[in-house]
């Protein structure tokens, strides 16, 4: 019998049609670069979270299509001093999930420093601290493999903006405890004729082949690649194995093969969705002459196709769990899983009060200089949960300075927030929106502005293509809106995200504070 795993859903609505079929993506969610595994009749998956921290998600299912938040293996991005600060789009890239000898093992590069691996006897954790097994610059997509005869190596991709080359794919040989790397690894795939941006391999042997599962052509253009060799460091033969072909499902690419007990095969893969990010899909794979084929081939050439509705693996047991897990009465001595701040965390950002049943932030200085919230570090966030939804947080304001203010927000590239600020001693509410962020704009305001009280509920609406309609209550049952829709945009290589920000303009001797009471997605 398996663990009972305490989770939390990371999606509103069940991809599980409850009739033994299921409808892609499994995942409404912005799950990049997914890698996944079995252990016994438990499946694992985890992800990229760049200088999110926590980082590298640990995600539990029963039956490949409903999956809940378990864990994080790494509480702080390492190294702390460089992740202390906001690191958009660096940090934790394309992680690898392995079960060995009774361990599970993470291996990931971070394109600044290097490869590093973590490992815990439970998927839940503890995880070690992240290791550095090889310090060097543009190693990323790490994958490690152990063969039978107790070998082990690790293959792994570039990043041209720091390596000066990419589309070429390298295997090394490692020491079987994962701490170390033995050589300078060889060459095994050069994707230049063809097979551009070919990155994030994964390693696996059948039949005497030993398998690099990689995707190529880009993130929103590309397809999935497999190459195969009987001998590990090549000669390697490529095949694509799925492409868009004529569905709606762009890039399908990079994921995972996942097997059951009774050898029925799996891939699991992510499309990026721009605003709504990565989410997660779950294809069939079959095998054609020792080649896998992932998808649908209707047409026989061996080149599969993403489906959209399709038969559930054949599992023993599922486990659907409500969508109300998603909501956060902050009633523990820490948030739901599914919050994460924008870097590595300072101590006083914020806290649970489990006597209180809050959640506090308090308000942090701004940096000199800046004139957006694009390099404020202290955001506390969680990924959008659907196409559509609705989130409201009860939220009581002690916003004690002047100039110090805080907002329910979505975050990306552009941005937009109902904010409440301490003007002259009254507490105002607007819109505040924030185009193009990453080059340096200015906020504006979009409203008009009106005293409130402390007291209040925050709402946004969020409609197809990523519209977002901000509006209060100080009753929770009377909403009035604010300001103009706006259009969310994506973060750096994340989707846009939704959450909370507290600021202070002046120095003080003493912040102010928020207590966030509740927060509720439907």
């Amino acid at each position: 019998m398996s663990p009972d795993y305490k989770g939390v859903q990371v999606t509103l609505k069940s991809a599980d049609n409850g009739d033994g079929t299921y409808t892609n993506p499994i995942i409404q969610a912005d799950y990049s670069d997914p890698d996944a595994i079995r252990v016994g009749d438990d499946f694992f998956m985890t992800a990229s979270s760049f200088g999110c921290a926590p980082g590298l998600p640990v995600l539990h299912s029963r039956d490949l299509v409903n999956w809940q938040l378990i864990a994080y293996a790494s509480p702080k991005v390492m190294p702390k001093a460089h992740y202390n600060k906001i690191q958009h789009g660096n940090g934790i890239w394309a992680p690898s999930l392995r079960y060995h000898n009774g361990t599970f093992y993470i291996f990931y590069g971070d394109p600044d420093f290097g490869i590093f691996m973590l490992k815990s006897e439970k998927a839940e954790g503890p995880w070690s601290e992240p290791l550095l097994i090889k310090e060097a610059k543009g190693w990323i997509d790490s994958c490690p493999f152990w063969d039978e005869d107790g070998q082990a190596y690790l293959v792994h991709g570039y990043a041209g903006s720091r390596a000066g080359i990419k589309s070429i794919l390298a295997v090394n040989r490692m020491k079987p405890d994962g701490t170390a790397l033995l050589d300078d690894g060889i060459l095994v795939f050069d994707g230049h004729d063809g097979n551009g941006t070919v990155e994030g391999p994964k390693f696996y042997k059948k039949n005497g082949y030993y398998y690099i599962f990689a995707p190529a052509g880009g993130v929103s253009t590309g397809w999935q690649l497999v190459l195969r060799s009987k001998n590990i460091t090549g000669p390697y033969e490529s095949k694509i194995v799925m492409s868009q072909g004529k569905t709606e499902i762009n890039g399908p690419h990079q994921g995972a093969w996942v097997s059951l007990a009774d050898g029925e095969d799996w891939f699991l893969h992510f499309q990026d969705q721009e605003a709504y990010g990565r989410v997660v899909h779950l294809q069939p794979m079959n095998w054609k002459d020792n080649w896998p084929v992932i998808g649908d081939d209707a047409d026989g050439d061996g080149t599969g196709e993403p489906v959209i509705t399709y038969r559930k693996p054949d599992v023993k047991q599922t486990e659907m769990i409500s969508p109300e897990s998603m909501n956060d009465e902050f009633n523990g001595d820490a948030p739901s899983l599914l919050w994460q701040w924008h870097a590595n965390p300072g101590l006083d950002w914020g806290k649970s009060f489990p006597g209180k049943g809050v959640f506090r932030m308090y308000c942090q200085s701004s940096s000199e200089g800046s004139v957006n919230l694009w390099d404020v570090p202290s955001l506390f966030l969680q990924k959008w949960p659907a196409v559509s939804f609705e989130a409201v947080a009860k939220v009581k304001l002690s916003l004690l300075n002047e100039g110090e203010r805080f907002g329910l927000i979505v975050m990306g590239q552009d941005y937009a927030s109902v904010v409440v600020e301490n003007k002259n001693g009254e507490l105002v509410l607007n819109e505040i929106t924030c185009l193009n962020a990453r080059k340096g704009s200015e906020e504006n305001y979009t409203g008009d502005f009106q005293s409130v009280s402390s007291d209040l509920f925050l709402k946004v609406k969020v409609e197809v293509g990523g519209i977002c309609h901000f509006s209060y209550s100080e009753n929770g049952l009377d909403y009035k809106s604010v300001g103009l829709p706006f259009t969310a945009n994506t973060g750096r290589w994340i989707g846009s995200k939704i959450g909370f920000f507290a600021q202070r303009m002046n120095k003080v001797n003493d912040s102010g504070y928020v207590d966030i009471d509740r927060f509720t997605m439907n």
